[in-house]
C-alpha cells in the first residue's frame, strides 16, 4: 500500500484539477469549498447547513423528523418522506397557546407576532378579555400580519361574560407593540376597524367554537404614533358538532 503526501495536487499542465476515471475512494472528512456535478449513491448520517439552488430528481427514504424551510429554492421531481414534512412559509401554520396577563384589572390576550399567526385559547369561566395584545408586531417598512385566534368557550358561561355583548366586544381594546430595528418599543393603544361600525361578540352558548381574524396593518408612517397603526377584525363564529354525519 502505497501514501501520497502533498500540498496540493493539479493536472499535468498545472491548470486544472486532476481527474480520476475509475473513482477515488476517501476515508475520513472531505472539505471543500463547492462541489460540482452529479450526487449518486447513499448520503448517510446528519446533514448540517443550509442548501441553495436547485434541487432536481427525486429525494426519497427521508426518515425522523425532518424540517424543511424552502426560501428561494426550486425543487423538481418527486419528494417522498417517511414521515410528517412541516413547510415553513405559509403552507403549514403552526398553532400556538395564546397567553394571557392582568394589566391594571384588564385580563391581557397576548399574541405574539413573530411567534405565530395562529392560537388557541380557551375562555376560563365569567372571564372577559378587556385588551388583545399584539406583540412585536415589524415595523421598520409598511407591511400586515393577518392573526387568527380559536375561542373555545367554557362548558357554563355566566350571561354578560366571555366577550359575548357589545359593550366588550372582542378588538374594542387592542394594544400593538411594534418590533423595531430588533427591539420591541413602548405598546401603542388603539382599538379595531370593524364591519358596519358594530363589534365582534363571541358566542354566548357553552363550548362553542370563534374564529376570530385580526389584520394588522402598519403603514410606514411614524412607528411610534397610533395612527400609523390600523387593526381590522372579524369573525367566524358559533361552531359546534353538527347533529348530521359521522
Amino acid at each position: 500500500m502505497s501514501i501520497l503526501r502533498a500540498d496540493s495536487i493539479s493536472n499535468r499542465t498545472g491548470t486544472g484539477a486532476p481527474s480520476f476515471p475509475n473513482g477515488a475512494v476517501v476515508t475520513g472528512v472531505v472539505t471543500a469549498t463547492s462541489f460540482v456535478g452529479a450526487v449518486t449513491g447513499n448520503v448517510t448520517g446528519n446533514v448540517t447547513g443550509n442548501i441553495t439552488g436547485n434541487v432536481t430528481g427525486n429525494a426519497t427514504g427521508l426518515s425522523g423528523s425532518p424540517s424543511i424551510t424552502v426560501s428561494a429554492i426550486d425543487s423538481t421531481g418527486i419528494s417522498t418522506f417517511a414521515n410528517d414534512v412541516r413547510f415553513r412559509g405559509g403552507v403549514i401554520e403552526n398553532v400556538s397557546a395564546a397567553t394571557t396577563y392582568t394589566s391594571g384589572g384588564a385580563l391581557v390576550l397576548e399574541l405574539d407576532v413573530r411567534n405565530s399567526t395562529t392560537y388557541r385559547y380557551s375562555m376560563p369561566t365569567g372571564a372577559t378579555i378587556g385588551i388583545v395584545s399584539f406583540k412585536n408586531m415589524p415595523a421598520d417598512t409598511e407591511n400586515g400580519s393577518t392573526v387568527t385566534v380559536l375561542f373555545t368557550q367554557p362548558s357554563s358561561i355566566t350571561a354578560g361574560t366571555g366577550n359575548t355583548t357589545a359593550a366588550t366586544g372582542i378588538g374594542t381594546n387592542c394594544t400593538v407593540i411594534p418590533f423595531v430595528s430588533g427591539a420591541a418599543v413602548a405598546g401603542i393603544s388603539t382599538r379595531a376597524l370593524v364591519g358596519s361600525g358594530t363589534t365582534v361578540t363571541l358566542s354566548a352558548t357553552p363550548n362553542d367554537r370563534d374564529f376570530v381574524s385580526f389584520f394588522v396593518h402598519y403603514t410606514g408612517g411614524t412607528n411610534t404614533t397610533a395612527t400609523s397603526y390600523q387593526v381590522y377584525v372579524t369573525k367566524n363564529g358559533g361552531f359546534r358538532q353538527g347533529n348530521v354525519g359521522v
